[in-house]
């Protein structure tokens, strides 16, 4: 196979896989940004609407407003009626416009005056919905901030715990360190929902059951082992050279530690409090077995899947649960490409 024929099925592999990973996000972001009367359209655009299209006719009759709204097929059909200030509130529940009825008011005099059906554009508030999902799923400010906690109680017990078992494994001569280092890293193929019902015993002894920090402590066990891992070859790469070099012009120990030695390794802490990161993030199971009262943010969305007039919000939880993800990633980015050249 020549270089030419190995270049494009590389190239079609990656397209591939961006296809599979960027569709199903362009759908979810659509469905985010999503009023309530657009969740029932079928079947779903692709692409999230900026605006909607709207005719107001004036009923002299019964002195009130007849309001139509452009569905998916491009037909106006009535929604409701009333005056500017009813629609007003209407328009922010059902629709995503966030417009005051004195602006309403401009907008549509025309039709009182002339009598006639004017055509009206509205333009939508795009993220009106990711402030709506606070509002719609209670506790979900509490479900976020208890996710925060877990990730970071995990990333220090992994860093700390895994840092150190990796130094001593790169820098004693302790027998069986070998055989320690393999062992550290097949607890991290255990399935930690596997061991979760034992741990929900030992933290209700401990009084760590339904707390952000039990539940790190079980994210914590694949994770030490595959950080001391990590950590294991990029010590065992450090110069030692320099240390002595260090230790000879009067630095401390502790000192050349922290100058010399940890700005080497920052790679692979980097890249292992990332995967502690989203291990604590992302997960669902753990979280449904060892919590009762104090939901993260992924359980928080996993329960809410299936509600009735809350597909929109959940879409724009799922997004608000990627988002932190994708950030603190790109902080890493440095670090994480230093390790994997």
């Amino acid at each position: 196979m020549n270089y030419k024929v190995k270049k494009a099925l590389f190239y079609i592999f990656i397209f591939g896989v961006g296809f599979m990973f960027i569709i199903p996000l362009m759908y979810l972001t659509t469905t985010s940004l999503t009023s309530r009367v657009e969740i029932n359209d079928f079947p779903r655009p692709m692409f999230p609407s900026l605006s909607h299209e709207t005719q107001w006719e004036w009923d002299e009759a019964n002195n009130r407003y007849t309001f139509y709204w452009e569905n998916n097929s491009e037909e106006y059909i009535p929604l409701n009626y009333g005056d500017p200030e009813y629609l007003s509130e209407y328009l922010d529940a059902y629709l995503n416009v966030s417009i005051t009825p004195d602006e309403l008011e401009d907008k549509i005099e025309s039709a009182r005056l002339d009598g006639e059906i004017v055509d009206v554009r509205l333009s939508k508030s795009l993220f009106r919905n990711y402030g709506k999902f606070f509002d719609v799923f209670s506790g979900a400010e509490d479900a976020f901030v208890n996710s925060v906690k877990a990730a970071v109680y995990t990333i220090i017990l992994s860093l700390s715990i895994g840092g150190s078992l990796g130094f001593a494994i790169a820098r004693t001569n302790i027998k069986g360190k070998d055989a320690i280092g393999i062992g550290a890293l097949i607890v991290r193929m255990f399935p930690t929902i596997a061991i979760s019902v034992s741990a929900a015993v030992l933290l209700i002894n401990f009084g760590l059951f339904d707390s952000m920090f039990g539940l790190a402590i079980v994210y914590s066990i694949p994770n030490i082992g595959l950080t001391a891992w990590i950590t294991r070859g990029i010590f065992m790469g450090v110069n030692k050279e320099l240390e002595e070099a260090s230790l000879v012009f009067g630095a401390s120990k502790l000192q050349t530690f922290y100058k010399i030695t940890l700005p080497l390794v920052l790679p692979a802490f980097a890249a292992s409090s990332m995967y502690a990161f989203i291990t604590a993030w992302n997960d669902t199971g753990v979280a449904l077995l060892l919590t009762n009262k104090n939901e993260t943010l992924s359980l928080l969305l996993y329960s809410s899947i299936g509600g009735a007039g809350s597909v929109q919000y959940a879409a724009a939880g799922s997004l608000l649960l990627i988002i932190p993800a994708l950030v603190f990633t790109f902080f890493l980015r440095k670090y994480i490409n230093q390790l994997w050249g």
